[in-house]
């Protein structure tokens, strides 16, 4: 699958935008704060209706207008499709796929599939269990639409059971009712924690593979799911914590108190890890994140590379450039001389200055080759 073309308007600071990319290694380099990662966040809102950043939709749009919209053409398995999205100030996003209008958000998954890898990714092994949790559910969401569904009923019922909890902690009366949301929350969270139990199953040897590799065979890594609770004893253990919940008027129990633990032989790294091995560790997951969606879709994923490689030393950016040659990637950086010199294949390259993005051709890298003895 590859991104074919983007227009976007009144969508942050860009007013109108039209791009083409080409299937393979496209180049957005500019200053920092000029809109690179406002393009990569298009284009992956327009796969998810999410933006990675988590904004709001009002964020999003251009300041002083009331609505965004967003345009993306693509391929997958020889087959066009156009995505719109419409982002409103005081309303629902709107969303079309070929110009049919979509009810629900799920249609436009497995459309197509993106790989976020922004320097944040990087520290998804120190930070704390909302970064990997996270990390779970974007990928997984795209995958598979019955997880997305139990997941979006998941935090539904918990919202719904945390505002009763905080009203039984004035009126007990209300107290019979929870067991209603109690069932559905179990059967929705098991569901979810059978998602990403599978999803670190399938992960689990590509990492150690990749990572053996990038450590030059000094060291294994291993991912382990843990789950808050133990999917047997989920409803018991909800219910022997309800007066707990009731006191803290917060729901206590459930995937969405989950982690993933990552092991360096019985070191986990989260915790004695050096900031090098965290960092190994991290970049081992995204790539085989990489092949997890390969061996489902059996296709390649779109890379968003939001200024990771400034993040990586030559031997990681090496590894990671090497296997990505195959994948359309889309890539963000404020000089295009370090990529000059460390001979990355550039097939379409912009400037992006202000939210206006110019298209570079190859005489004006050809200058670049020369003053910095690179090659392109």
């Amino acid at each position: 699958m590859f991104i074919k073309t983007l227009e976007l308007k009144d969508y942050r600071n860009y007013e109108v935008l039209s791009m083409d990319f080409s299937k393979g290694v496209n180049i957005l380099f500019g200053d920092n704060a000029q809109g690179k990662t406002n393009i990569l966040e298009s284009l992956y809102l327009c796969g998810t209706t999410k933006s990675h950043r988590n904004s709001k939709d009002k964020e999003i749009i251009r300041f002083g207008r009331e609505e965004s919209h967003i345009r993306v053409v693509l391929e997958n398995k020889d087959i066009p499709h156009k995505i719109d999205i419409h982002l409103k100030k005081n309303k629902a996003k709107g969303a079309a796929i070929d110009g049919i209008p979509i009810k629900k958000s799920s249609e436009l998954l497995g459309i197509v599939n993106y790989i976020f890898f922004s320097p944040e990714d990087l520290s998804i092994i120190k930070n704390g269990p909302s970064e990997r949790r996270r990390f779970l559910d974007m990928e997984l969401c795209q995958l598979d639409k019955v997880y997305f569904y139990h997941l979006a009923n998941y935090h539904k019922i918990i919202n719904q059971r945390n505002n009763l909890l905080k009203q039984i902690s004035f009126n007990r009366k209300l107290l019979d009712t929870i067991s209603v949301w109690d069932e559905q929350l179990v059967f929705h969270g098991i569901k979810v924690m059978e998602g990403r139990n599978h999803f670190i199953e399938m992960l689990n040897p590509i990492v150690s593979g990749i990572h053996n590799t990038l450590s030059g065979g000094k060291e294994s890594l291993g991912i382990r799911y843990e789950p808050n609770t133990d999917k047997d004893n989920f409803m018991a253990k909800i219910k022997s914590s309800l007066e707990k919940d009731i006191v803290l008027k917060s729901t206590g129990t459930g995937p969405h108190r989950d982690d993933i633990s990552f092991f360096n032989d019985k070191v986990d790294i989260r915790k004695f890890g050096s900031q090098g091995q965290q960092r190994t560790a991290a970049l081992s997951l995204k790539l085989a994140e990489i092949e997890v969606v390969r061996t489902i879709t059996k296709d390649s994923p779109v890379l968003l590379l939001d200024d990771v490689l400034s993040e990586l030393d030559r031997k990681r950016q090496n590894y990671l450039l090497n296997s990505i040659h195959d994948i359309q990637t889309i890539l963000t950086c404020t000089g295009l001389e370090e990529l000059v010199q460390n001979r990355i294949q550039c097939d379409r390259i912009f400037k992006v200055t202000e939210g206006t993005v110019d298209s570079i051709n190859f005489d004006e890298m050809d200058f670049i080759q020369k003053k910095t003895g690179g090659n392109v």
